[in-house]
């Protein structure tokens, strides 16, 4: 991957810093990211299967894309994560770490990528791996390539996993209807 742009000028996704973090992380603490997930957080929430990562060719997990769950897993980490990292009464990630994610990132630099061109991502930011809409909900979501999704919408209590295989890689080719229809959803369950 070659430069692009000067650092801290716009926003621009880039799997392969995703997947250099993963890396980051083994050197500081000696463990994987799939090592380090099982047993601070895949251990500890109730998962009903194991999860896995795929690995490259020298057997590193790939951080920046191949973490493997079952739907409901992924669905009991959002609501891990909407709950300010606690469940039945266990804090399993600091309440710091998940309300510095929930805060968001920089609108502005946002709207200097190239995301700009998509109405449905009009204020919106990325922050420590998460996308952020700053609509009136404060809602958030992690995205995969295909579509595959959690998405917390706080203000309605609501979480959404949801998996994908859109044949366009890149999220926009299915954003217009989901990113609706997540709001939609969330706007009816305020009203029950």
């Amino acid at each position: 991957i070659k430069k692009q742009g000067q650092h801290g000028q716009a926003f621009a996704y880039k799997t392969a810093n995703t997947d250099a973090l993963g890396q980051v992380i083994h050197r500081v603490t000696g463990q994987s990211v799939a090592q380090l997930l099982s047993s601070r957080i895949w251990s500890k929430i109730g998962a009903e299967q194991d999860s896995y990562f795929q690995i490259d060719s020298t057997g590193a997990p790939f951080a920046g894309g191949g973490l493997n769950t079952g739907l409901r897993d992924l669905a009991r980490f959002g609501e891990l994560i909407r709950n300010d990292g606690e469940l039945n009464g266990q804090q399993i990630i600091a309440k710091a770490v998940v309300q510095e994610i929930k805060r968001g990132g920089d609108s502005k630099l946002f709207a200097k990528s190239s995301y700009n061109k998509y109405k449905q991502f009009n204020g919106w930011s990325y922050h420590n791996m998460w996308w952020h809409t700053h609509n009136n909900h404060s809602a958030f979501a992690a995205r995969g390539v295909y579509g595959q999704t959690i998405y917390i919408d706080p203000k309605a209590d609501m979480v959404i996993a949801r998996y994908a295989s859109h044949p366009r890689s890149g999220n926009v080719a299915n954003d217009p209807t989901s990113l609706p229809a997540y709001q939609a959803l969330a706007e009816y369950l305020l009203t029950l």
